[in-house]
């Protein structure tokens, strides 16, 4: 063995055991009790209030590189993925400049994050009404998948899919067992809602309403059955559509659904007026939709977990007008996501194990990505040494995102990411991960 790490909790197969852990040449060479008489060249050996985790898998972060690297980069994204415990990272396809509609473009973008990126990095396409010819060419070239908006993204180079728009996607993803990932929005539901600006976040929330999440869901699920492809909605933040999605899946529909640590920790009643680092889109929600989602992730309705990292220059948040109208929408956490999800969890019951399952393994089989994402023979040697009861307050200056504005600012957690290893070594301030080409699938 190249290194042995020892634990007295770890997190495999959805619950929590003592463990010895192989590693040899970068994958798990095996799984015994944490005594086994294993000799290597480097022994880990995790405190008694420390629990071995499989690396995390966040499938959903814009990094925005190149074009708006003023807003993030690969360099300061991925060593923050790092130090949340995250080891592979899944790029969306805007909103960097190109956006990646074809394989050009996703060359472009690996080149940009090339020699720069301190964990493992794989792309999305995107689908807008002008490429559609490009689809099954981007996953051909590696992308995991297409990502696709029902209404304005907020970029001009990416503009949205109508229904007709929607399906030829899905029909020609279909045809290769593709993945399309959708902002569930209705774009005339949010037209119909009044749209005001301003300091106050309830007439924000307000503009947003969850019907017009429902109605695009409903679009999605209803495509989805008569193209018989994937289809994947993304930042879920209602329990609008739950019970379509429920339905879907039972009649055999290939349908999964995320949510984000915002949306499950965050009460929209307590946000600030005037506190623009909290706007997103769709926006944080009450705590009875709040409850309703994690229902729904425990009933299995929502799949997963990801940090949808969408951040931006202080100055487009809008910090000295406080105008929600005007100010960027999106929430900056992929390096605190585990532990902002995990604090919300214990309050409620629920154990670390399944946190860390909608948040490693779940992702990891959306992306199919079958070797990470858990602790197993076989598996890349990819690991998170987590301290549960760890307590501490956010300071931004920690943060190490190009832009430290967050919502958690001042936030008191419990759970701190001790080290992050890729590989079997632990992630420094090298840039060591590698881009990632997703396996082109058999069609259906």
């Amino acid at each position: 063995m190249d290194l042995v790490v020892r634990a007295s909790r770890a997190v495999v197969d959805g619950s929590q055991r003592a463990l010895s852990l192989g590693v040899r040449e970068g994958r798990i060479a095996g799984l015994a009790g944490r005594d086994a008489p294993w000799h290597a060249d480097r022994e880990l050996v995790l405190a008694d209030d420390e629990v071995l985790l499989p690396g995390l898998v966040d499938t959903h972060v814009h990094v925005n590189e190149p074009g708006r690297t003023e807003w993030e980069g690969f360099a300061s994204a991925t060593r923050a993925a790092a130090a949340g415990g995250i080891t592979t990272i899944l790029d969306m396809p805007l909103n960097s400049v190109p956006a990646t509609l074809d394989p050009v473009a996703l060359e472009v973008k690996r080149s940009a994050a090339a020699g720069r990126c301190t964990v493992d990095v794989g792309f999305w396409g995107g689908a807008v009404p002008a490429n559609l010819d490009e689809l099954v060419p981007l996953l051909r070239a590696g992308a995991f998948g297409v990502k696709c908006f029902l209404l304005d993204s907020g970029v001009a180079e990416f503009p949205p899919l109508d229904q007709a728009g929607l399906e030829e996607a899905m029909t020609r993803l279909a045809a290769v067992d593709g993945l399309l990932l959708v902002h569930a929005e209705d774009a005339a539901g949010i037209a119909a809602a009044a749209h005001p600006g301003g300091p106050v976040f309830a007439d924000f929330v307000a503009s947003r309403p969850p019907s017009a999440e429902a109605a695009a869901v409903r679009a999605v699920v209803r495509a989805a059955v008569r193209t018989g492809a994937r289809a994947h909605v993304v930042h879920l933040s209602s329990a609008a559509g739950l019970a379509e999605v429920a339905a879907a899946k039972a009649a055999g529909a290939r349908v999964s659904v995320e949510t984000c640590p915002h949306y499950l920790a965050l009460d929209a009643a307590e946000v600030p007026d005037g506190a623009t680092p909290f706007k997103c889109c769709p926006p944080i929600r009450d705590r009875a939709e709040q409850d309703a989602l994690w229902a729904g992730l425990l009933d299995g309705t929502i799949d997963c977990v990801v940090s949808d990292h969408s951040p931006c220059t202080a100055e487009l948040k809008r910090l000295d007008t406080g105008d929600f109208g005007a100010a960027w929408g999106g929430i900056a956490s992929v390096q605190i996501g585990l532990p902002v999800v995990w604090t919300a969890a214990r309050e409620r019951g629920v154990p670390l194990s399944t946190v860390v399952s909608w948040m490693s393994s779940a992702t990891a089989d959306l992306a199919g990505l079958d070797d990470r994402g858990r602790l197993a023979a076989g598996c890349v040697a990819d690991f998170a040494v987590f301290a549960p009861d760890e307590a501490w307050t956010v300071r931004a200056a920690d943060l190490h995102h190009r832009n430290p504005v967050t919502p958690y600012e001042g936030r008191a957690l419990t759970g701190a990411v001790r080290s992050t290893w890729r590989r079997g070594e632990r992630i420094g301030d090298e840039p060591r991960g590698e881009l990632l080409r997703a396996p082109v699938r058999a069609a259906t």
